[in-house]
């Protein structure tokens, strides 16, 4: 093919005489864009047979990028991937995602093998509690469950009675025989679980998702008098003021399931953009605009094809779990399966 293009323009240069810096530019650009093609079509290759001599299949959450998602087995967030990570008959899971999922996933598989592409791919959000907090909490009220969302490390869950997901999250704490809750580690999640539940007595710890506060009410006014027939359809983790203007409010797969059931043809999401793969893969014919300035997460984008390819090949970067931190945070995370169903 690429000999075929550049034939092409060399034909066209002689038979007409025309040679341009222009023509130029757009030769290379050609070349370069099929060179493009050709590697990742060999990188994509070598990967179904790593997987197949592995014996590995590959989860991705849908905030990386569209071509590692391209090339995924299963694609989904959070609940659904700690499902399938449970359940899937691999010896290696390869998670693209960031730190908190590559663990969840080797605390509840504890002999596969585990990869991530990325190691430093990392939620700031998932640190953003203190154990020292929680045990203050714990002494402050006798009848008190800890509710750790499953953005959060291991040492948290370790501390934690309950794990849940933006998908499950109301479900969960509805569910549970505690009054007095505290809510770590995202704030605006807490918050909106609270608002479902108001017999709760939610206590909310101050983290949050970098992402999802950088929208504001004001991105989302100007871009809904821009497409004024579009459904604001928000995350949970944008603060209240985003929430107040959504037509809906549910985790990503929520988000995706309701505009491919809904009728209307334009929507604004108020969530990561790397959504948009599966939201156009699914709504070919809808539109899709993103709030926000800084919809995109750069740690979930650490993870490319090449470093899925290279660590399928090394078996480098696998996750590692403590016996002793894998057993306490383990009984959180069962839980939250269990009480979910």
């Amino acid at each position: 093919m690429l000999k075929a293009v550049v034939f092409l323009y060399v034909f066209h240069i002689v038979y007409t005489g025309v040679f341009t810096g222009v023509m130029i530019s757009a030769i290379l650009l050609k070349i370069n864009y099929i060179r493009g093609l050709y590697v990742m079509n060999k990188l994509v290759k070598e990967i179904e047979q790593l997987k197949k001599e592995k014996n590995a299949v590959i989860l991705a959450h849908y905030y990386v990028n569209d071509e590692v998602q391209e090339i995924a087995d299963y694609i989904g967030d959070s609940y659904y991937l700690a499902k399938v990570a449970r359940e899937v008959d691999a010896k290696t899971i390869v998670f693209c995602g960031v730190s908190f999922m590559g663990e969840s996933a080797k605390i509840l598989n504890p002999n596969k093998t585990v990869l991530m592409p990325d190691m430093s791919a990392d939620c700031p959000m998932a640190h953003m509690a203190q154990v020292e907090k929680i045990e203050e909490m714990r002494e402050n009220y006798d009848d008190l469950a800890v509710v750790c969302y499953i953005n959060s490390t291991a040492e948290l869950k370790c501390h934690s009675d309950v794990c849940v997901t933006s998908s499950n999250a109301v479900k969960i704490v509805k569910s549970l025989p505690n009054k007095n809750i505290f809510f770590i580690p995202d704030e605006n999640l807490g918050r909106h679980v609270a608002k479902q539940i108001p017999e709760k007595n939610i206590i909310l710890n101050k983290g949050f998702c970098h992402v999802h506060v950088s929208m504001t009410a004001d991105n989302l006014k100007a871009i809904k008098e821009k497409y004024p027939k579009a459904l604001v359809l928000a995350h949970p983790e944008c603060k209240q003021e985003v929430l107040d203007l959504a037509d809906y409010i549910g985790s990503t797969s929520g988000i995706i399931n309701y505009a491919t059931e809904s009728d209307n043809e334009e929507f604004i999401i108020c969530t990561e953009s790397g959504v948009g793969y599966e939201l156009r893969t699914k709504n070919p014919n809808k539109k899709f605009y993103f709030a926000g300035t800084k919809h995109f997460c750069p740690n979930m984008k650490l993870n490319t094809v090449e470093k899925v390819c290279h660590v399928l090949k090394t078996g480098e970067n696998e996750v590692h779990v403590s016996d002793e931190t894998r057993l306490k945070s383990l009984v959180p995370l069962d839980k939250m399966l269990e009480m979910a169903k």
